[in-house]
């Protein structure tokens, strides 16, 4: 059907308004999807780490006991591996606080510490600070009060009374507002979150992340060695906070205490897509790029020296690979193994010396019964005498004893040339082989049946003593029985008192002559 040429300009202009509202219709609702729906391809901010305001273990304090680009004051101990802001101690207050302000527009920073105690509650807790100036010392968990900036409060005790410590709560503060101890702060925090974080397993680690005005807090509980097993605990938005200021770690202890101990704390620098942040060299001056070039120059020097020195006094170890001077993963195992396996060795040695010692006592006494039974003749029949009978069964259970012993005790010779054939094949092959792993089950499998065998020993022992007595010797014959010496008594007695009467007698006779 022909379309009349005056009629061609009006369907191209509805057309075209057709084409137009679809349009518009289409971008509006992909921009409709972009705003209310979860963006999906979003890329995250860019994490660059600052060494200057950070600090873990090993070797995180100097000799001096100071932590570089880091102050401590109060009851604060640095070590080796950690920073203990308090001890278990009352009344105490620590904190670490950097050197230099930061000027971070977004950060994120994570907290590894560990808070342990003796008794059931700990008191008074731990707070992760980001203010504009350092708090060294106060009544906030060791810290200033009326900070400007913001805290992560670890309160552990309950001050109000409502069960609901410990605690993690985020307290901002500009400068002006006093602390509320008396309610844990319970009035005054932006977010909050209950996790028990005394007495762990691991340590705990909090993910502290302030990201386009968003303050997040992420906490692992310290049940699992995963460090990144991260749960989240608290966000609060549109928190505007300093953008300079210094961090700071502190702790306070009342009339309850805990060791509070910070083993690391690192910070990251965030810094949102497509705005990459300066270099780290423009941010050192001139004079401590110099300082730190000629530091490292020296110490270079020192090390060529004492690597020179060393070569010279040991020139067998030129040209072996510094790795075999320590020793791997593998070859600790290893090392463990057989430290193990020669500790049975030797307490399977004491067991068999322990085990001939009684075999001798066992065949000393079977020896002494047989003679008893020798000199009483133990050619009579089973029926004849009692006793007979008693030590006979007697002499077949010692006997029986003896012969389980013997046997015991080749079983343990048996056990140590399997130890020996199982320490020669893993000196020969450096290897924990199936072989070696096969000979230590069926060790260990010998072991269990030679305690239970020496167990059932025990109770048949104690059973058979209970039941079979050694005959009692029948009382010896008294030469002189009561009645013959109560009769000689008195033939004494009669004699005597003759005796005086016949010598005064003789006595009275003698006097009439005079």
């Amino acid at each position: 059907m022909a379309v009349p040429i005056a009629r061609l300009p009006a369907v191209n202009a509805q057309v075209w308004m057709l084409t137009f509202v679809t349009t518009l219709l289409f971008h509006r609702g992909v921009g409709d999807v972009s705003v209310s729906g979860v963006p999906t391809t979003e890329e995250g901010p860019h994490r660059r780490f600052e060494y200057k305001y950070s600090f873990k273990g090993p070797h995180l304090s100097q000799p001096d006991g100071s932590i570089p680009f880091w102050i401590h004051s109060g009851n604060a101990i640095p070590s080796a591996d950690q920073v203990r802001i308090t001890p278990s101690l009352r009344s105490q207050r620590g904190s670490v606080w950097t050197k230099n302000k930061i000027n971070f527009e977004n950060w994120e920073a994570e907290v590894t510490f560990r808070v342990s105690g003796r008794g059931r509650m700990g008191a008074d807790g731990l707070a992760v600070w980001f203010t504009t100036e350092q708090g060294l010392d106060g009544p906030v968990y060791g810290a200033a009060d009326q900070w400007n900036g913001v805290g992560v409060f670890f309160d552990s005790f309950d001050n109000d009374g409502k069960k609901n410590n410990p605690a993690i709560l985020v307290v901002g503060n500009n400068g002006k507002l006093v602390y509320d101890h008396q309610n844990d702060g319970s009035t005054q925090a932006l977010g909050t979150c209950l996790r028990d974080f005394r007495n762990k397993p691991y340590p705990i680690r909090a993910k502290i992340t302030y990201y386009r005005k968003t303050l997040t807090v992420m906490i692992n509980n310290g049940f699992t060695p995963d460090k990144e097993d991260y749960e989240f605990c608290t966000k609060v938005e549109n928190m505007i906070i300093p953008s300079e200021g210094f961090f700071g770690i502190s702790a306070a202890t009342g009339g309850l205490a805990d060791d509070h101990d910070v083993l690391s704390f690192l910070l990251f620098r965030l810094s949102e897509p497509g705005q990459q942040p300066p270099p780290v060299e423009s941010e050192i001056p001139k004079e401590e790029k110099d300082k730190y070039q000629e530091e490292f120059q020296n110490f270079q020097q020192e090390l060529d020296k004492k690597k020179e020195e060393f070569q010279k006094e040991h020139p067998d170890v030129q040209g072996e690979p510094i790795e075999d001077l320590y020793e791997s993963a593998s070859d600790r195992e290893i090392r463990q193994v057989f430290e193990g396996q020669n500790r049975i060795h030797l307490e399977i040695k004491q067991v068999n010396r322990n085990l001939a010692m009684i075999l001798d006592e066992q065949r000393r006494y079977v020896t002494i019964v047989s003679d008893e039974l020798a000199k009483k003749g133990t050619n009579a029949v089973s029926g004849q005498d009692p006793a007979t009978q008693q030590l006979s069964s007697i002499v077949a259970t010692q006997q029986e004893v003896v012969r389980i012993l013997n046997e015991m005790r080749n079983s343990f010779h048996e056990s140590l040339k399997q130890l020996g054939s199982v320490q020669h094949q893993g000196n020969a092959v450096g290897m924990g082989t199936y072989e070696t792993i096969q000979h230590f089950n069926d060790i260990k499998e010998h072991l269990h049946t030679v305690k239970r065998d020496v167990e059932h020993l025990v109770q048949r022992n104690a059973q058979q003593n209970r039941s079979v007595k050694c005959p009692e010797l029948p009382p010896l014959p008294s030469c002189l029985s009561t009645v013959h010496f109560v009769i000689f008594v008195v033939i004494q007695t009669v004699l005597f008192f003759c005796y005086v009467m016949y010598k005064s007698q003789q006595e009275a006779a003698a006097k009439k002559f005079f």
